[in-house]
């Protein structure tokens, strides 16, 4: 491993603003089930990677890119997008393009987020919220280790219908019993 940011298939880096067309293309990748959002102008992409290209972190609140190792191709994004600084938790999201799943991107990137949040900035616990029909994205969270801890019923409207939010945790100590707390 060269950084505590790589892995063998990724690579986790800064968003830079030629970044814009790989979001662009997640965005289009139109999953069936998923929320539906307005369509959205090449330049508003534009102006969106530049924003997070020069992003301050605010209360560990970040995203980066999803970089393949092998190839240098901008495969996804993960990021931190809530905190609770003083009770010691955090929750984030993962987002692989549709030519890139079940690649193991999601799995690696994960694992390197985790760490850095849990190791280096010390938090105790780890939440995510995952739509109760994406059956791939919670089996990927049950083999990171992850435990369901509960269900938010009918809580999101999206695609004529309310679906269910499986809320999923896990603990500083869960995660370095099963994957190692610092790079090897």
């Amino acid at each position: 491993m060269a950084s505590s940011w790589t892995g063998d298939r990724v690579r986790l880096r800064a968003i830079e603003p030629d970044d814009w067309t790989a979001f662009m293309r997640f965005a289009d990748d139109g999953r069936p089930g998923s929320r539906l959002d307005l369509p959205r102008s090449a330049e508003s992409y534009r102006a969106w990677a530049q924003e997070q290209a020069v992003a301050e972190c605010h209360d560990d609140r970040f995203r980066l890119a999803v970089e393949a190792t092998a190839t240098g191709e901008l495969v996804g994004t993960v990021g931190s997008h809530r905190t609770g600084r003083r009770s010691g938790w955090f929750e984030f999201d993962v987002t692989i393009g549709a030519d890139h799943r079940r690649e193991g991107y999601a799995t690696e990137a994960v694992v390197l987020l985790l760490r850095f949040m849990f190791a280096e900035r010390r938090y105790h616990k780890c939440l995510a919220a995952i739509f109760s029909h994406n059956e791939a994205s919670l089996a990927l969270f049950r083999r990171l280790g992850f435990t369901e801890e509960g269900r938010l019923r009918e809580h999101v409207f999206f695609a004529g219908r309310h679906h269910d939010l499986v809320m999923m945790g896990m603990l500083a100590d869960e995660f370095g019993g099963r994957h190692t707390v610092s790079e090897p």
